[in-house]
C-alpha cells in the first residue's frame, strides 16, 4: 500500500510540473507568481482526487489543457511590421489564396499574387480590390518554365531584397470515390499540383527565402494525415507534402526561415458548392470505370458518393476568415507555430487520433465526413440483400433497407 500510495504521489507531482510548466510558459510575465502558485497548489489537490477515480480522464485532461496553453501562446505576442516585407501567394483565383492576397495587402505586404487566368474573374476583382503594390502573375505550378519567368518577376522587382514569404496555396481536390475506383490518372493529377507544383515553387524561392530569413507557409488539409474516406488520391497527394514540409522544417532551422503548415477544417472554396461539377465529376468516372469493377459496385453507389460530396461541401463553412488568420499568424508571428489548425472540429480530431484508440478516431471520421448508407451491389448479392441494403453504423453488420 506505501508503495501505490508513493507511486501515486510521483505520478501526480509529475502531472502538476507539466502543468506549471504549460502555465509559466503560457501566461504573461506580468502577473506575480502568488495567484499562479495558489493555483498550482489548487491543481495540484484536484489532480489528486481525479486521480482517485477517474486515472484515465485525468491523463488526457492534462494533455489536453498542456496542448492547448502551448498552443495559445502564441498569438499573445505582438506580431511583427508587414510595411517592407514582400510575399509570394500561389492560386489567387479563387478561395483561400484571393482572400489572404486582398487581407495581405491590405495590412501592407508586397504580393506577389498567382494565378492561372490574368483575364478571370479572380484576377480582376484582386486588380479593383488591392492596392498597387500588388503584382499578378500568371502561374500554372504544373509547368517549370512558368515558374521560373515568376522567380525572375520576383527577382526583378526586389533587387537585392530578399523574400519574406512564400505561401504554398495552390492545389486541387479531384479525388472522387473509394480508393478502387480512382483513377490513375487522378491519382498523378493529384500529386501533380498538390505536390510536385508546390515543391518546384518552394525550391525555385528558397534562395530569395533564405536571404531574407524568412517564412514558408503551406496549405494543406488534414486529409494527408487522417483517412478520410472516398479521399485517397488527395490525401496521399498532401500526406506527401506534409512530408516534405516537415523534412524542410528541420533543414531550414539553420538558415533562420520559419515553417509552418496550416490544416483548415471543411470550407466552400472552389467548385465544390457547383451541382454540375458533381454530376461532370461522376459521369466522367463512369465513362472511365472498367465494366467489372461498375457491376461490383453499382451505379447506385456511385450516385450516392456524389451526394454525399455534394451534401457535405453545402454545408461547408463560407466565412474563410480562420484560415487567413492563420496564414497572418504565420507569416508575422515572432514565434510562428508549426501547425495551424484553422476551423472547428480540426484540433479535437488531431487530438482524438493522437490519444485514443483507432476505433474513436474512425467513428469521428464517419460522423464527420461522408456517411456511406449503400454497400457494394457485389456485397449485396453474395449476402442476397435487397438492392438497396444499407450499413448499420452501429454495428458495421449488414441489414435489410425497411423500403
Amino acid at each position: 500500500m506505501e508503495e501505490q500510495g508513493l507511486s501515486l504521489w510521483i505520478y501526480v507531482g509529475v502531472l502538476t510540473v507539466m502543468l506549471v510548466w504549460a502555465l509559466l510558459r503560457a501566461l504573461p510575465h506580468h502577473i506575480s507568481s502568488g495567484p499562479v502558485l495558489m493555483a498550482c497548489l489548487g491543481a495540484s489537490v484536484l489532480m489528486e482526487r481525479l486521480w482517485a477515480f477517474w486515472p484515465a480522464a485525468l491523463l488526457l485532461l492534462t494533455l489536453g489543457l498542456a496542448w492547448w496553453l502551448r498552443s495559445t501562446r502564441t498569438s499573445q505576442l505582438a506580431l511583427l511590421a508587414p510595411e517592407g516585407r514582400a510575399i509570394c501567394l500561389t492560386g489567387c483565383d479563387n478561395g483561400f489564396g484571393k482572400a489572404a492576397a486582398k487581407r495581405l495587402d491590405a495590412l501592407g505586404f508586397k504580393v506577389f499574387a498567382t494565378v492561372l487566368d490574368l483575364s478571370g474573374d479572380g484576377a480582376m476583382e484582386l486588380r479593383s480590390a488591392c492596392s498597387s503594390r500588388l503584382s499578378l502573375l500568371q502561374v500554372d505550378i504544373t509547368h517549370p518554365q512558368q515558374i521560373q519567368q515568376m522567380l525572375l518577376a520576383i527577382k526583378t522587382e526586389l533587387g537585392l531584397k530578399g523574400l519574406w514569404g512564400l505561401v504554398n496555396n495552390a492545389g486541387v481536390c479531384v479525388n472522387f470515390g473509394d480508393a478502387e475506383l480512382s483513377m490513375i490518372s487522378t491519382y498523378r493529377s493529384c500529386m501533380e499540383v498538390n505536390f510536385f507544383g508546390s515543391l518546384s515553387v518552394t525550391k525555385a524561392l528558397l534562395p530569395l527565402l533564405r536571404k531574407a530569413r524568412g517564412r514558408i507557409v503551406t496549405i494543406s488539409s488534414p486529409a494527408g494525415d487522417q483517412p478520410f474516406p472516398c479521399l485517397a488520391a488527395y490525401g496521399a497527394s498532401k500526406a506527401a507534402l506534409n512530408l516534405f514540409i516537415n523534412t524542410l522544417r528541420h533543414e531550414l532551422k539553420p538558415w533562420g526561415v520559419g515553417v509552418s503548415t496550416i490544416l483548415p477544417s471543411s470550407y466552400r472554396t472552389g467548385q465544390s458548392n457547383n451541382e454540375v461539377y458533381w454530376k461532370r465529376q461522376q459521369d466522367h468516372l463512369l465513362h472511365n470505370l472498367c465494366p467489372a469493377l461498375l457491376e461490383d459496385y453499382g451505379e447506385d453507389y456511385l450516385a450516392e458518393t456524389r451526394d454525399l460530396f455534394r451534401d457535405h461541401a453545402r454545408q461547408a463553412a463560407e466565412d474563410l476568415s480562420p484560415v487567413v488568420d492563420a496564414i497572418v499568424q504565420a507569416l508575422l508571428s515572432p514565434q510562428p507555430r508549426i501547425r495551424y489548425y484553422a476551423g472547428p472540429g480540426v484540433g479535437l480530431m488531431y487530438f482524438i487520433s493522437s490519444f485514443l484508440p483507432y476505433r474513436f478516431s474512425d467513428t469521428f471520421l464517419q460522423k464527420l465526413f461522408v456517411k456511406k448508407k449503400l454497400i457494394p451491389q457485389a456485397l449485396r448479392r453474395q449476402s442476397g440483400l435487397c438492392p438497396h441494403a444499407v450499413v448499420n453504423n452501429n454495428n458495421n453488420d449488414e441489414e435489410k433497407s425497411e423500403q
